[in-house]
């Protein structure tokens, strides 16, 4: 089942100022295509980012807060919060996958910025999560663009929390293709399967978008040209750390020109239209060597059997996605900045 997710959805009530916005908290491992998902929110007029979540990832934990002030300090926009999150799995785990060779060893393309001035709140991001979804129910979607372990964490924290927030748009899963850890396995769900399997069984409202899709949408070296002729900060910012993701790419996927998962993620949660989706039960492989494999059930079949994937929720799963529309908006509001 094809469904066409047009519209909007999720926001606030009326009003003129920030209530008609969709109000939506970024949890995220910064990370260079995490950097322009980030700075394509912040020039997205549709949302008001009320936060920002911190999770290892492309980075450790305490790097990625680091790079999350240092990011809203360049956009002029300290003013949002940013709380830190687990420096653990969610089985306590402290053996984490960090991607320092596509992103480099700051997370920021090595290009070593100065530390940021301001600091996290003293909030942990799941504690974070719960407050703003008992401040606003219904009305905030997560962007999760790192492993779920935080997600998870705030699900633990308030059993309810699935039912009070909004929605969760998350960057995971290669649904029917291979991974880009090994074979079986995407990044995010592979940094906390356990903590993927809680969140994908919880019943909350989740549409993930997996590199399924995100690989479908490349920015180009003619693009990056296109950025570093602009004049807008944030393209300009941009061009300095996109050397490094560059070079991964066509070391591994022989392509040239990079994958952006995240903005991908980012602007299916502002802009639902600009992809169609599938609804299913989605469980995640926890042990073996298909470890972080997010498998898909569709729900036509009836079996007699009572199993691990009986009655559970349905979630919404990515399958086409609107992909010069996308890279299209990226450059524009990148451009303009």
């Amino acid at each position: 089942m094809n469904i066409n997710m047009g519209g909007g959805g999720g926001g606030g009530g009326g009003g003129d100022n920030n209530n008609n916005k969709k109000k939506i908290i970024i949890d995220t491992d910064p990370g260079i295509d995490d950097a322009m998902a980030i700075l394509v929110a912040l020039e997205s007029p549709e949302v008001d980012v009320i936060g920002l979540t911190t999770i290892f990832g492309n980075v450790y934990t305490t790097l990625a807060t680091r790079n999350a002030l240092h990011l809203l300090e360049l956009a002029g926009r300290s003013d949002i919060p940013v709380a830190e999150g687990s420096h653990l799995t969610i089985t306590k785990g402290t053996k984490l996958r960090i991607a320092h060779f596509v992103h480099g060893t700051d997370g920021l393309g090595n290009q070593n910025f100065p530390p940021p001035k301001t600091k996290p709140i003293p909030l942990s991001a799941a504690s974070f999560l719960v407050q703003q979804a008992n401040l606003y129910p219904g009305q905030i979607t997560v962007v999760a663009l790192g492993p779920l372990t935080n997600i998870a964490l705030a699900m633990q924290l308030d059993p309810e929390f699935p039912q009070k927030i909004g929605q969760i748009v998350l960057l995971g899963g290669a649904f029917s293709v291979n991974g880009n850890v090994n074979p079986a396995a995407e990044a995010n769900i592979f940094g906390d399967p356990e903590a993927a399997d809680l969140v994908f069984t919880s019943g909350a409202d989740i549409l993930a978008v997996g590199i399924n899709v995100t690989h479908q949408v490349v920015l180009t070296d003619a693009d990056r040209e296109r950025l570093a002729k602009s004049r807008g900060k944030f393209a300009q910012y941009l061009c300095k750390i996109l050397d490094i993701y560059f070079s991964y790419h066509r070391d591994a996927y022989n392509t040239k020109g990079v994958y952006l998962h995240d903005p991908t993620t980012l602007l299916a949660a502002v802009n639902p239209s600009l992809i169609t989706c599938t609804e299913g039960v989605v469980r995640v492989q926890t042990n073996g060597i298909t470890r972080g494999l997010t498998m898909f059930y569709n729900t036509k079949k009836r079996f007699a059997e009572v199993t691990e994937w009986s009655d559970k929720p349905v979630v919404k799963v990515a399958v086409t996605v609107d992909a010069p529309a996308v890279v299209a908006l990226v450059m524009e509001r990148l451009i303009r900045s």
